[in-house]
């Protein structure tokens, strides 16, 4: 019988070949649309998944607050927390860690030199909470001593090209570090994407200062990552109320400064989380599930279309079923050949569809920011969803034409008197319908997102970082830091491709990194503190970046006393009382525990993207000052001036790393490339 269905199943498809080929490859280009869509989908679901105790950790959160309004969420908290925590609730919290981040170094081996963008310091109880494997070391002691590191497998071999790491010194800081373990590359899905975890007792190499002085005990000092296992069967909600109580004794010194810490838990992290210090960029949860329910009305308007194709070809397959049903053929055996029908024709495109996804997955990763490889044709998930879309599909799409083809009377049918009946004609309808109605709602989610696109790319980000090329700063020592930083500002401002450069802390578009507490006007007392971002800039920073002074005036070089001055933002001289910009101009600010003179208010603009907040900042003018180097080139020869750049670099910092880049806002946040793309391709599918 099989067999029959099949000589009949590919009879049909030779006989009509025009209408199989577009009822396969419809239904292909659905499936595998579907399919890397869910295979997206359930990446950035796994995340943190992978950790054995991920139900038991948590990550502390916190939320400053100054003045009873909140200033700033905080993925890295206070200094003090795990430990104080940990101390006064043994009962609940079986292991802390607590993480300090060193941002990007040079880690160097005899002439080999690498750079990480992410080095932490780390405390000793890290790998016994994450299920991050070891290749070398032990887990209980490879972070415990200081000037110790733990590798990651890539770097490793790159340093010691498969030579034995272990008690070998590499540099790092500028400073002699042993190695003391190599672990795994951690793994894509994880929401930590570190290479070199260096001990946290080596920070007192790094920064010594007497034993007296526990900053480790601060709680008015933020920055540090915190993570706490539970023990089981821990309540995480009735936990962080408790900590209330200890956290308000710590500031009792600050109050004006409230901080509430709450428990996140590491598997949530990636996509609900989006606060000050994150460990690294993380995705958008609503983004995810839009993506899911992009995949679900492909796949489903594929098969309606199948089901339309089926149902529409009826009458020419009407006399085929009267002439079965003459000879003798139940209508059991008819909804059972139809049925093998529609699974045949759902294996092919399954078929087709693989190889789609096998071509497919290049661009795919490139659009995704996701290398899922080859590797996905070995995943025994990504073959269950084959399988099961494969017979859901074949299921629904089979079954109405199965049923519909079946009810043919054979009498009717032979005396040339088919018709349909009236339901199956308003059901099929209704397909149609929907089918065009679902296509018309992706397609105004695509001109959605188009309008999103082209709003944000015409909106006046307050700052012009139009033709910028930004240099990361100098991991290389050299005698003095500071007069090499000059020097090369003025050799590079001598090319004829340059039109202008400054020298600073941060650069529009990254987050600011320092944020200063206890920051008032002089006069008031410490219940008026506040806390603001900090940037260090030389005297053309304003200028270069095309910053709008709305009162006062910026530094100048005809200012001597400009040293101790601070230009801020709007936002910023709101946050310190002043509702008219003009009346702040020259009051004193206690900056740094120094009064200095507000000499200009700045327009505010967008310093990391569109979706976020303007930030309160205070611009410091600093004359020997470090960090970025932004350059404004003209664009008529771009290459040739990144060359030039290269080489005065160079002269200056010889052996370290033209780390350059183009200044762009990220725009578009959490909205990735996919997201647009999904929602533009889900109406041709259809």
């Amino acid at each position: 019988m099989i067999k029959n269905y099949l000589r009949v199943v590919f009879r049909n498809l030779a006989k009509n070949k025009a209408f199989s080929f577009i009822n396969i490859v419809g239904l292909a280009v659905g499936m595998a649309a579907c399919l890397l869509i869910m295979q997206y989908v359930s990446f950035e679901l796994s995340y943190d998944k992978f950790n054995t105790n991920s139900a038991r950790l948590y990550r502390i959160n916190e939320d400053r607050y100054t003045g009873g309004k909140l200033s700033t969420q905080w993925a890295a908290g206070a200094s003090a927390a795990g430990q104080a925590f940990k101390e006064a609730f043994p009962d609940d919290i079986e292991a802390y860690v607590k993480m300090l981040g060193y941002g990007q170094q040079l880690v160097s081996k005899s002439n080999i030199n690498l750079v990480d963008k992410n080095v932490y310091l780390v405390t000793p109880a890290f790998f016994k909470m994450f299920s991050y494997p070891l290749l070398q070391g032990n887990p209980n002691t490879v972070l415990t001593e200081p000037s110790s590191v733990v590798l990651s497998e890539s770097i490793a071999n790159k340093l010691f090209h498969g030579a034995n790491a272990m008690g070998q010194i590499i540099t790092i800081f500028n400073k002699p570090i042993k190695v003391t373990g190599v672990m795994k590359d951690m793994p894509n899905n994880s929401h930590l994407k570190l290479n070199v975890l260096v001990s946290y007792a080596t920070r007192n190499v790094l920064d010594p200062v007497p034993a007296t002085y526990e900053r480790d005990k601060f709680w008015f000092t933020d920055g540090f990552l915190t993570y706490v296992l539970l023990k089981p069967g821990v309540d995480p909600k009735a936990l962080q109320a408790k900590f209330v109580p200890i956290a308000d004794r710590g500031l009792v010194d600050q109050p004006n400064e409230k901080a509430i810490y709450t428990l996140q838990p590491v598997n949530d992290i990636h996509l609900y989380s989006n606060r000050k210090k994150e460990a690294g960029p993380n995705g958008d949860s609503k983004s995810v599930y839009l993506l899911l329910g992009i995949a679900i009305f492909v796949i489903v308007i594929a098969w309606i279309n199948y089901i339309n194709l089926a149902t529409a070809r009826g009458p020419a397959r009407a006399k085929e079923v009267g002439v079965r049903k003459t000879l003798g053929s139940g209508k059991s055996q008819l909804i059972a050949q139809f049925m093998f029908e529609a699974i045949v024709l759902n294996s092919l495109a399954m078929l087709l569809a693989v190889f789609i996804i096998a071509a497919c997955l290049p661009a795919f990763a490139a659009i995704s920011g996701i290398d899922i490889g080859f590797t996905i044709f070995i995943r025994p998930a990504f073959w269950l969803s084959v399988v099961g879309i494969c017979l859901v599909g074949s299921a629904f799409s089979g079954f109405y034409p199965a049923i519909v083809l079946s009810n043919y009377r054979p009498v009717e049918i032979l005396k040339g008197k088919f018709s349909n009946s009236k339901d199956g004609v308003i059901l099929r309808k209704g397909l149609v319908v929907f089918q065009f109605a679902a296509s018309i709602f992706l397609l105004i989610g695509a001109l959605t997102v188009y309008k999103q696109i082209s709003f944000m790319q015409s909106q006046k980000l307050g700052v012009n970082i139009d033709q910028t090329v930004v240099i990361r700063s100098p991991l290389i020592q050299v005698d003095s830091m500071r007069r090499e930083a000059r020097v090369f500002k003025e050799s590079a401002l001598a090319l004829p491709t340059v039109k202008s450069v400054t020298i600073s802390s941060d650069v529009p578009g990254a987050e600011v990194n320092n944020n200063m507490g206890a920051l008032r006007m002089v006069g008031q007392s410490k219940n008026a503190n506040v806390q603001a971002r900090v940037m260090r800039i030389d005297m053309d920073f304003l200028k270069n970046y095309g910053i709008k002074i709305i009162a006062g005036r910026g530094y100048s070089p005809d200012h001597p006393g400009d040293n101790d001055a601070l230009v801020v933002s709007r936002t910023a001289s709101q946050l310190f009382g002043f509702n008219k910009p003009e009346d702040m101009i020259g009051k004193q600010m206690l900056f740094d525990d120094k009064p200095q003179t507000i000499i200009g208010i700045t327009e505010d603009f967008h310093q990391r993207s569109l979706r976020d907040k303007y930030d309160a900042i205070i611009f410091d003018y600093d004359p020997w000052a470090q960090g970025n180097v932004s350059v404004k080139i003209h664009t008529n020869n771009v290459a040739q001036s990144i060359a030039s750049l290269k080489a005065k670099w160079a002269e200056r910092y010889p052996g370290d790393s033209f780390d350059f880049y183009f200044r762009m806002i990220t725009l578009m946040s959490n909205t990735k490339p996919i997201n647009a793309l999904a929602l533009c391709l889900a109406p041709l599918l259809s």
